[in-house]
């Protein structure tokens, strides 16, 4: 049975607060989905659901207001009117408690939370990330400066209020007048230097500066349907592989992964997970950074390619040479339902690739926002 929750009581509705009385996808995105499995003569895919209250280990949060009565929160949609949130039910409770942690400190501090117009203040964002299997925090605070200094003071005041429950601590600065969260400046203060998550029996280490889901308990899923999907012993090629949560669990059993990731954080994140690795698997990895695009001739000496790209989907030149050089089995993590439903229509119509399988996750409960997890092969 699926929970309940009341809907958002700000109006209009704030982004982050239901919108919607039950948890899953909205019923237009799940008939979407639906189509194309028909056409592809497979069933509906039925949607995977998992915790609905407190699920969501990963919060980027602005801070505006005062000093004597800061705001941590999200802004209302279309606007940068911040909506305060401090016992959000979606979160998990170890950020709502990390957030009220830093209110008091931002308070005793006297740290000026960020003005838009004016574009004043020492705090601008932060970022709170939970480990999940000690419940402590990552925490990342964005300031309005180049160099840390002016918020030292709350920096030490956050290591002193959280104490043991702090899992890593991080400065950013983003100085320049724009909506970007993170700024190019970056700080390792103190505790661990990523965050690290077993993900179906194998580590994963994530910087606070590399792409990570909010939704671990769901994507480990996903994770584990996507390992399932490629063949012992083959050649797999992971676009977009981000902190390698999926390839890193590959190496064991197949004859070759190649991992392919832009960020310099998801990368970082990478070299970390491949470290914690037997020295065997590690023989089995290679690692090319840099833009997907630029690597296209390793589809054709792939038996298997693994793609996870943002939601505008796939370079055009990448979707063209997996049309064209076909991978015996090509796995497509969405996160951008329109891209996606457009490419796969596109090499159904080539007569190429098949659409073997295809899953939805709720990875946002109450929201349109579907990943899919899609299995081509070849034809």
């Amino acid at each position: 049975m699926r929970s309940q929750i009341q809907p958002c009581s700000h109006r209009p509705p704030c982004p982050g607060c239901p919108r919607y009385g039950e948890p899953g996808i909205a019923p237009q995105v799940e008939e979407r989905l639906a189509e194309l499995a028909t056409r592809a003569g497979l069933p509906a895919p039925i949607p995977a659901e998992a915790a609905a209250l407190g699920f969501r280990t990963r919060a980027r949060l602005a801070v505006r207001g005062r000093a004597n009565s800061p705001k941590l929160g999200i802004f209302q949609s279309g606007t940068h009117r911040i909506v305060d949130i401090p016992r959000c039910g979606i979160h998990h409770p170890s950020i709502n408690e990390a957030a009220r942690q830093l209110r008091a400190a931002i308070r005793a501090c006297a740290v000026a939370p960020y003005a838009d117009l004016p574009h004043r203040g020492a705090l601008r964002y932060v970022q709170i990330v939970v480990e999940r299997v000690s419940g402590r925090v990552q925490l990342v605070l964005v300031g309005n400066a180049t160099s840390p200094e002016s918020l030292a003071p709350l920096l030490d005041a956050v290591r002193s209020e959280l104490g043991e429950r702090l899992q890593g601590l991080w400065w950013n600065g983003n100085p320049e007048r724009n909506n970007a969260i993170f700024g190019p400046h970056w700080q390792h203060v103190a505790g661990a230097e990523a965050l690290n998550e077993t993900i179906d029996g194998v580590e994963v280490s994530t910087p606070p500066g590399a792409f990570g889901q909010s939704h671990p308990e769901l994507f480990e899923s996903l994770v584990q349907r996507a390992r399932a999907a490629v063949p012992d012993a083959a050649r797999v090629l992971e676009l977009y592989a981000g902190s390698g949560a999926i390839g890193l669990g590959l190496l064991a059993r197949s004859k070759q992964v190649i991992f392919n990731e832009l960020s310099a954080h998801g990368l970082r994140g990478l070299e970390l997970g491949l470290a914690a690795r037997p020295e065997a698997e590690r023989a089995r990895a290679r690692v090319l950074p840099g833009d997907a695009v630029d690597f296209l001739d390793a589809v054709e000496e792939s038996d298997c390619v693994i793609v996870d790209p943002p939601r505008r989907g796939l370079d055009a030149r990448i979707a063209e040479r997996l049309r064209t050089s076909t991978p015996a089995t090509l796995v497509y993590v969405s996160c951008g339902l329109d891209s996606f439903l457009r490419e796969a229509t596109e090499w159904l119509d080539s007569g190429r690739l098949r659409l073997r399988t295809l899953d939805a996750f709720a990875l946002f409960p109450y929201t349109e926002h579907v990943e899919t997890l899609a299995v081509f092969e070849r034809s």
